[in-house]
C-alpha cells in the first residue's frame, strides 16, 4: 500500500513528478511544487486511502456477518443506496458539511440494508437469494439517482463522473474529516473479530459458545454501513473494492478476522490507488482531454470478472429449489379474456394519450379528424411525426416484458430481468463499439451491433456458470446464471464508460442512450424489432416446456424433458429480445421485472396466458413512460428508460411488502 501511495502521488497532469516532491521535502522545491502537492494530490492520495481502507473493512464485516464470499457493500445495495441519498440531498439544493453528508448517505445504505432484508425474509435464505436481492436494490437506488441527474443537464458532466467513483478532492478538508469517521469505524471493528471467528462456524454453534448473534449480526452491518457510507459521500460508490480486498486476503490464509479485517483494509487502499494510478497512465487529462477515466470503472472492470469467477464456486442453494416458486394466481377475479382486452383498452388509451403529448399539443377533436382522414397539415405532420415513435415504444416494451419472462421462468424468481444477466451491457457495449470502431458504419450497423453484443454476452454467461460443480445435471444453476451476469454486466458497462472517456464522446448523449430513449425512432426501427417479436411468438408456442422449467429438476426430466436444452433455448430467446429491444431504443430497465409479476398477478402462471398479458402490460408501461418523459420537463425529454425506473422503483417497494406471497 506505502508502495502504490508514492507511485500515485507523483501522478498527475501538472508535470510534477517524484522527483520535484521529493526535493520539496528536502527543502529546496518550488513554490509550485508545493500548491500542487498540497491542492491536489496530497487530498486525492489520502482520499484513496480512506476510501479504501473503508470499503475493505466492511466488506469484510458484510461477508463474516452473512458467511457469503459474494457479499460487499455495493452487491447487497449498500453503496447505491447511499449513493442515493447524496445524490437527493444534492439536488434539493441543502448544503451539507462532510459529515452530515455522510450522515445522509449512512440512512440511505442503511434503508438499502432494510430492503434486501425485506426482499429475503419469508423464506429459504440462501446466498443467491440474497445477493439477488441485493441486485435488485442496488439497480432501484442507481435508476432512481440517475433520475435526478438527468434532471440537472448542465451538470451532467461532473454527475457522472461523481457517480462512477473518483478521488479528485479541492482541499484536504474532506477526506481528513471523513477520515476521522472512518478510523473510529475501523478501530471499532476488531471488537467484533471473535464474534464473527464464531459466527462461521454457524449461527447455534455460536450460540452455544456465547455469542449474542442477534445483536452481533445487526452491529456488524451496522458498522459496515457507516463505513461504506463515508467512502461514498467521499469519493461517489466505487464497487468491487470492498468484495476483492477480503476475497484476497483470505486466499493468502488470512481466516481469523483480528488478521483479515486489517489485511483487508490494507489491501483495498492498495487496490483503490493502484486503479486510480492507471486510469490516469491510460488516460492523462490534458488541455485537449480534460475527461479522465473514473476510478470506479476501473475497480469494476477488475472486479466484474473476478465475481465473475467466484459466482462460479459459490454454493447458491438453488439448484434443486430455485431462488423463489412462482408468484399465487388466487388473485386472478376476470377471465382470461376479460384480463387481456382490458389491457389492449389501455394500450389504446395510452397510445391515444402519447400522440396528443408534445411540444404541439393536439386536441381530442384534432386527433379524432386524424383518425377519419380530415385533420389540418399541422395534425397530420405532428401526429405522423409521432406515430412511429410511439409504435416502437409499444413493441418495445412488448418485448421487454417478454424477455423478463423468459428469464424468470429459468431463474424460476419473479425477481429477475435482463439487466441482471448482462445482455443489456452486452448490447451496450457492441453499440458503443460501432460507434468509436467504424464512425462511418451505415445506420443499421448500429442495432446489429448491439443484438449481436447482447447474444454474445449470455453466450459467455452460461458457459462460465456452466462450468461449475453442483450445476445439476441439466447443467445449468439457475442462479448462478443471474449472480455470473450480474459480474458480466459490470464489466461491459465498465468497458462502455471508459471508451466514451477515452473517445471523448459527449456523456450526456452517450448517457441518454443508455439510459433508454425513443426520440427520433421512424418506422425502420420497427425492423429491428422483428426478430424479437418473432422470438416471443415462438415462446408462446412452446408454452408446455416453459411452464415445465417452473417445476424443479426432477419432475420436468421424468416428463422427458431435456432441462439443459429447454434453459438453454429459454435464455437464448430472451437474449434475442432483450437485445434486440435495446438495438432499438436503448436500455430500459425494470419493464421486464414489473410486466412479468403483474400478467402473473392477473392471469396466472401459466406462459401461454401470462406471456401474452405481460406484453401488453409491457407495451402499456413503456408508452405511458415515453408520453410523461415528455411531458414531464417540457421541451427537455427525459429517457424512457429513467422514467421506467421512476416507475419500477415504487413498484419493487410494494413488491418487497408482498415477498412472503411469492
Amino acid at each position: 500500500m506505502a508502495a502504490v501511495a508514492v507511485v500515485h502521488l507523483g501522478l498527475g497532469a501538472s508535470g510534477v513528478g517524484l522527483g520535484d516532491i521529493l526535493d520539496l521535502l528536502l527543502g529546496h522545491g518550488e513554490a509550485r511544487t508545493e500548491d500542487v502537492l498540497l491542492g491536489s494530490r496530497l487530498p486525492r492520495t489520502l482520499t484513496g486511502l480512506v476510501v479504501g481502507v473503508a470499503l475493505g473493512v466492511s466488506g469484510a464485516l458484510v461477508q463474516g456477518a452473512t458467511r457469503n464470499p459474494l457479499a460487499a457493500p455495493d452487491t447487497l445495495g449498500v453503496n447505491a443506496g447511499a449513493y442515493f441519498a447524496v445524490v437527493l440531498v444534492a439536488y434539493t439544493g441543502i448544503g451539507l458539511g462532510p459529515v452530515p453528508a455522510g450522515g445522509a448517505a449512512f440512512l440511505g445504505g442503511l434503508l438499502a440494508v432494510g430492503l434486501v432484508y425485506l426482499l429475503t425474509s419469508g423464506g429459504l435464505l440462501t446466498p443467491g437469494r440474497v445477493l439477488l436481492a441485493g441486485a435488485t436494490v442496488a439497480l432501484a437506488a442507481t435508476s432512481a439517482a440517475e433520475f435526478l441527474q438527468m434532471l440537472d443537464v448542465q451538470a451532467t458532466r461532473g454527475l457522472f463522473f461523481w457517480g462512477n467513483g473518483t478521488l479528485l478532492q479541492s482541499g484536504l478538508e474532506r477526506p481528513l474529516t471523513l477520515g476521522a469517521v472512518v478510523a473510529v469505524g475501523v478501530l471499532a471493528a476488531p471488537f467484533l473479530a471473535r464474534p464473527l471467528d464464531l459466527l462461521a462456524l454457524g449461527d447455534e454453534t455460536a450460540q452455544a459458545m456465547g455469542v449474542r448473534v442477534e445483536r452481533i449480526r445487526p452491529a456488524a452491518f451496522l458498522l459496515a454501513v457507516l463505513l461504506s457510507a463515508a467512502a461514498v459521500s467521499l469519493a461517489g460508490p466505487i464497487g468491487f473494492v470492498g468484495l476483492i480486498g477480503p476475497v484476497v486476503a483470505r486466499q493468502l490464509g488470512m481466516r481469523a478476522h483480528a488478521l483479515l479485517i486489517p489485511t483487508a483494509a490494507l489491501l483495498s487502499a492498495a487496490l483503490v490507488l493502484g486503479a486510480d494510478a492507471a486510469a490516469q497512465v491510460v488516460v492523462t487529462p490534458s488541455a485537449t482531454q480534460p475527461a479522465e477515466i473514473p476510478v470506479g470503472v476501473v475497480t469494476a472492470l477488475i472486479g466484474g470478472p473476478v465475481f465473475m469467477l467466484l459466482a462460479r464456486r459459490v454454493s447458491t442453494g438453488d439448484a434443486d429449489t430455485g431462488a423463489a416458486v412462482a408468484v399465487s394466481d388466487r388473485r386472478r377475479a376476470p377471465g382470461y379474456a376479460v384480463a387481456l382486452g382490458g389491457g389492449l383498452l389501455a394500450l389504446a388509451l395510452a397510445m391515444a394519450v402519447s400522440l396528443r403529448v408534445g411540444d404541439v399539443h393536439v386536441g381530442w377533436g384534432r386527433l379524432g379528424a386524424w383518425l377519419t382522414g380530415s385533420a389540418d397539415q399541422l395534425t397530420e405532420a405532428v401526429v405522423s411525426f409521432r406515430l412511429p415513435r410511439v409504435l416502437v415504444a409499444a413493441t418495445a416494451g412488448a418485448c421487454l416484458a417478454v424477455a423478463g419472462a423468459a428469464v424468470q421462468s429459468v431463474v424460476r424468481n419473479p425477481l429477475a430481468e435482463p439487466g441482471l444477466v448482462g445482455v443489456t451491457g452486452g448490447a451496450s457495449l457492441g453499440a458503443v463499439t460501432v460507434i468509436l470502431l467504424v464512425p462511418s458504419a451505415p445506420l443499421a450497423a448500429l442495432p446489429a451491433a448491439a443484438g449481436l453484443g447482447g447474444v454474445l454476452m449470455l453466450v459467455l454467461v452460461v458457459l462460465v456458470a456452466r462450468g461449475t460443480r453442483g450445476g445439476g445435471r441439466g447443467g445449468i444453476d439457475p442462479t448462478r446464471v443471474v449472480l455470473v451476469g450480474i459480474g458480466a454486466a459490470a464489466t461491459s458497462m465498465a468497458l462502455v464508460n471508459i471508451m466514451v472517456v477515452g473517445a471523448q464522446m459527449n456523456i450526456g448523449a452517450a448517457l441518454g442512450w443508455l439510459a433508454g430513449s425513443t426520440y427520433g425512432r421512424g418506422f425502420d426501427a420497427l425492423g429491428w424489432l422483428a426478430l424479437p417479436a418473432l422470438a416471443a411468438l415462438l415462446l408462446v408456442i412452446a408454452a408446455r416446456p416453459v411452464d415445465l422449467l417452473a417445476l424443479g429438476e426432477e419432475l420436468p426430466r421424468a416428463l422427458g424433458l431435456d432441462l439443459g436444452r429447454a434453459r438453454l433455448l429459454v435464455l437464448g430467446a430472451g437474449a434475442v429480445l432483450a437485445a434486440g429491444t435495446a438495438a432499438a431504443v436503448g436500455a430500459v430497465g425494470f419493464v421486464g421485472l414489473v410486466a412479468p409479476h403483474l400478467a402473473r398477478r392477473v392471469v396466472g402462471n401459466s406462459v401461454a396466458r401470462m406471456v401474452p398479458m405481460a406484453a401488453v402490460l409491457g407495451a402499456v408501461l413503456v408508452v405511458s413512460a415515453d408520453a410523461l418523459g415528455r411531458r414531464l420537463l417540457a421541451p427537455t425529454e427525459i429517457p424512457v428508460g429513467i422514467v421506467t425506473a421512476l416507475i419500477g422503483a415504487p413498484y419493487l417497494v410494494w413488491l418487497l411488502r408482498r415477498t412472503r406471497e411469492v
